[in-house]
């Protein structure tokens, strides 16, 4: 594809042991002493993509590449239907992304993220923003519940009739008018394989009509592979029906962490899994990013997309490093599982992390009662 630097092999690799019972597969390429840059893929459950390395000049640029739990090379995979998930979570990610780069040495990267690696991205750059030199997103979304709906609830159905439909009809009759995710959830979950196959294939066969621009009615090549498309069913399933932990609006609401991050957002006009608007409502919060609309594009990133992302990383590739700021008190994560709030407590035991703490309760009370009253017992035994 144009627009691409030459085909280069990583120069070093590894399973990096991230908790829960995890290995997660990483690989760098380019210049080993270069600028650092990590790349989080899309899904959740699509895996490294070979050409994503290519945006980068090898030259330049050290870049750093890894299956997110799992998924690709990371084990245990997903496609395993004795492969619990209930440790596979946005928080996770956001820790083992910590984990990696302390694993390699490295200080302060560029973080690249296309589609849900834009949300990710967001996710660890807010709680993150010192770790980070610039921030290259593509396919923005930012992880609001209407996001979800709009590609998993009916909301782009208005586009895709027949494909809807023919989501829909795969499912029992009894849950045709449920939420179909919560219902292809349970189908991915059946013990009968050949009902998990199918549910799979119709969940891939939703996904390919909509990623491209001019649509296609095919499979995407990549859902071929059966265990590919049993895993990135699951993962992806599992994290919509969760709604990817975060509250809803949240990573918009603490877009002022990366006020200090210089970034682009590539973003097709015919995107329909990740609407223009996502891009655009993100813009207005975060004032150092340059916005650019590819106009024939779609969600997949064609030569145009491919260029620009391209331009963006060599506009990157000597700038200077900013002062790094403190990070953004990860607070909503508490919300997640246990041993995410132990993590944070960890890292985290800091008078304005309490105050913080103390603000967000006011606004959602409730769940993060008990988390407040851990954080000020943290404090009070330093």
């Amino acid at each position: 594809m144009a627009g691409l630097y030459p085909e280069i092999e990583p120069h070093k690799r590894g399973m990096l042991p991230v908790g829960d019972g995890n290995l997660v597969y990483w690989e760098t390429s380019g210049t080993p002493n270069g600028k650092p840059a990590v790349v989080l893929h899309g899904g959740p459950g699509s895996g490294r993509s070979l050409s994503q390395r290519r945006l980068f000049n090898p030259d330049v640029y050290r870049v750093v590449q890894f299956d997110q739990r799992g998924c690709g090379r990371s084990t245990p995979h997903a496609s395993a239907l004795t492969t619990s998930l209930r440790s596979n979570t946005t928080w996770k990610l956001v820790e083992d992304i910590e984990t990696l780069r302390e694993h390699l040495g490295i200080e302060r990267w560029l973080v690249l993220g296309g589609s849900w690696g834009s949300t990710l991205a967001l996710a660890y750059a807010e709680l993150h923003p010192d770790r980070i030199t610039e921030l290259v997103l593509f396919g923005v979304t930012t992880g609001r519940h209407a996001e979800f709906d709009w590609l998993f609830r009916g909301g782009v159905a208005a586009l895709f009739p027949a494909q809807w439909e023919r989501l829909r009809a795969a499912v029992p009759v009894a849950d045709k008018d449920r939420d179909l995710v919560e219902a292809y959830h349970q189908l991915l979950h059946d013990p009968d394989p050949v009902i998990r196959e199918r549910a799979a294939y119709e969940w891939c066969m939703w996904e390919s009509a909509t990623v491209k621009w001019p649509p296609t009615a095919k499979l995407s090549p990549r859902f071929e592979d059966s265990d590919f498309a049993m895993a990135f069913a699951r993962l992806v399933t599992h994290y919509v029906r969760h709604n990817a932990w975060l509250d809803d609006g949240w990573l918009l609401q603490g877009a002022d962490a990366l006020g200090d991050i210089p970034g682009f957002m590539i973003n097709g006009r015919f995107d329909f899994q990740a609407p223009l608007a996502n891009a655009w409502t993100l813009s207005r919060v975060w004032p150092r990013a340059k916005l650019v609309v590819v106009d024939g594009a779609g969600h997949a990133p064609n030569e145009a997309v491919t260029a620009e992302l391209t331009s963006a990383t060599n506009h990157f590739a000597h700038a200077p490093a900013l002062q790094p700021r403190a990070g953004r008190i990860g607070v909503r994560c508490l919300m997640g599982t246990k041993g995410d709030s132990a993590s944070l407590r960890s890292r985290a035991r800091r008078p304005e992390l309490i105050a913080e703490a103390d603000r967000v309760r006011a606004m959602a009370p409730g769940p993060l009662e008990d988390s407040v009253s851990l954080l000020r017992e943290d404090r009070d035994s330093q």
